[in-house]
């Protein structure tokens, strides 16, 4: 009896043993598993410099990239050297041979239409990799997804037609940044979601009007909105009135206005 005892008592022993190493090694395991967690970080915002007009520099996590450079070697003083380039449509305020000569292109990625590519010189076509409407390419940690950009006002088609140019959705970790290149308040535009920054043009008569402008904006709803592209032929346009339809419309949208042309009054 008394050994059954000891073999039962040895037996209940072994097992709470046995449950306590099972419970360390889970809590080992969450530990480590909550060590991991607390190690993820997230990456800072993108820093966005306007060039002008259309050109800007983007900086996020290491890369730069330039968009629609213009303006020779000159208008990127200060500036890091590009990663990559996003080119938008065929026009020389976002087509520019000349400036992207001029730049340090070694190691360089271009990213363009094809009716740009179509465009270049042998040395600058060996480094263009075409995206069309519609596609998304992975790139180096990010994402970006070609929108389309084309006039919808009768008197205007020709300037940009559907198919030919690309506006851009980067998506850099959780943000989410729109350039829309020349259009005008396309259903493509509208549909967008979960912008963060939007940087949006109004020109007449390449692009579009002030109203037609805010009246998207205030249909997709991004976070900030950006007016650019805005010297138009002959006049510039109402940059504040852009801002008060939207604010009017919704007051949560933030207009961000930046100094595209500091070359001029306006």
């Amino acid at each position: 009896m008394k050994r059954k005892f000891l073999i039962t008592a040895t037996a209940l022993l072994l097992v709470l043993n046995s449950c306590k190493m099972k419970t360390e090694k889970k809590d080992s395991s969450t530990e480590m598993e909550e060590t991991v967690t607390e190690m993820t970080t997230t990456t800072d915002p993108a820093k966005i410099t306007p060039i002008e007009h259309a050109t800007a520099v983007i900086e996020w996590d290491g890369h730069t990239i330039y968009i629609d450079p213009v303006g020779g070697e000159a208008a990127f003083e200060g500036q890091p050297s590009p990663n990559m380039i996003f080119i938008t449509d065929i026009h020389g305020d976002h087509f520019n041979p000349e400036t992207l000569n001029a730049l340090n292109l070694e190691g360089v990625q271009i990213i363009a239409p094809e009716a740009v590519k179509m465009q270049m010189e042998e040395n600058l076509s060996s480094k263009t990799t075409v995206i069309n409407n519609g596609e998304t390419k992975e790139m180096a940690g990010f994402t970006v997804k070609a929108i389309p950009m084309y006039n919808l006002r009768e008197e205007a088609k020709d300037f940009h037609v559907k198919g030919r140019g690309n506006g851009y959705v980067f998506t850099f970790g959780d943000e989410r940044i729109y350039f829309s290149g020349d259009t005008e308040d396309i259903p493509e535009m509208r549909a967008l979601e979960n912008i963060d920054k939007a940087f949006v043009c109004m020109n007449l008569p390449y692009t579009m009007t002030v109203e037609s402008a805010a009246d998207a904006v205030l249909e997709f709803k991004p976070d900030q909105v950006y007016p650019y592209h805005f010297r138009g032929r002959p006049e510039v346009s109402d940059v504040e009135k852009f801002k008060a339809l939207v604010n009017q419309g919704d007051s949560s949208i933030e207009v961000v206005q930046l100094d595209w042309y500091p070359n001029e009054d306006y």
